[in-house]
């Protein structure tokens, strides 16, 4: 049986599903010291004494909006919990947020049942090892430029750009061109957003 391209298979998805650190930031964990928070029995502050930052990239937000006016489902499955994730999550009117999560494979089919659909019509966008489980099972499993070598070796198709640099825009730009969905989708969009007439 001949192997599916990536564009083949990018022609199916109608979820997409995506990693947090590494993926939607560019891996880089920030904490900023709580005092209120710290344990009073340490001198020092320990990460439980700290407040978390992520940086997000403005063309990942815009892809997300792109993905709704396409119709096209979207979610993260994140192996840490994180405020700023959550926020973001909100911030962004993801459909699935799956924080704490150290079986992304389950988690991955979970929601792609919730979601009613079969695994060849999701998508993973993963960059370490841990996010292979998933990706594995994905209809299209996409790795991001700067992902671990593991990681491209499984993938169908690896983003232009970095984790935090824009690489879940270039999946869904992906996904939506291969879908011959991109160029009625960009008009979309732009026309949500330009002046009334």
């Amino acid at each position: 049986m001949a192997k599916l391209s990536a564009r083949t298979r990018a022609r199916k998805i109608k979820l997409l599903l995506f990693d947090v650190d590494g993926v939607l930031t560019d891996g880089k964990l920030f904490f900023l010291p709580d005092r209120d928070k710290a344990p009073p029995s340490a001198p020092e502050l320990s990460a439980r004494g700290s407040i978390e930052f992520k940086g997000f990239h403005a063309h990942d937000g815009v892809a997300i909006s792109l993905a709704r006016v396409a119709e096209l489902r979207t979610g993260l499955i994140t192996k840490r919990f994180s405020e700023t994730v959550a926020l973001r999550a909100r911030d962004l009117k993801l459909e699935y947020v799956r924080q704490g999560i150290h079986d992304k494979r389950t988690a991955f089919e979970e929601v792609v049942k919730e979601a009613g659909l079969r695994l060849d019509e999701a998508a993973f966008v993963g960059d370490d090892i841990v996010d292979l489980p998933a990706m594995r099972i994905a209809g299209l499993a996409i790795a991001v430029k700067n992902a671990r070598a593991e990681v491209m070796r499984e993938a169908h198709y690896i983003t232009p750009h970095a984790g935090g640099d824009g690489a879940l825009r270039d999946a869904v730009e992906f996904v939506l061109k291969a879908q011959g969905k991109w160029k009625k989708i960009l008009e979309a969009y732009i026309g949500e957003r330009g002046p009334s007439v």
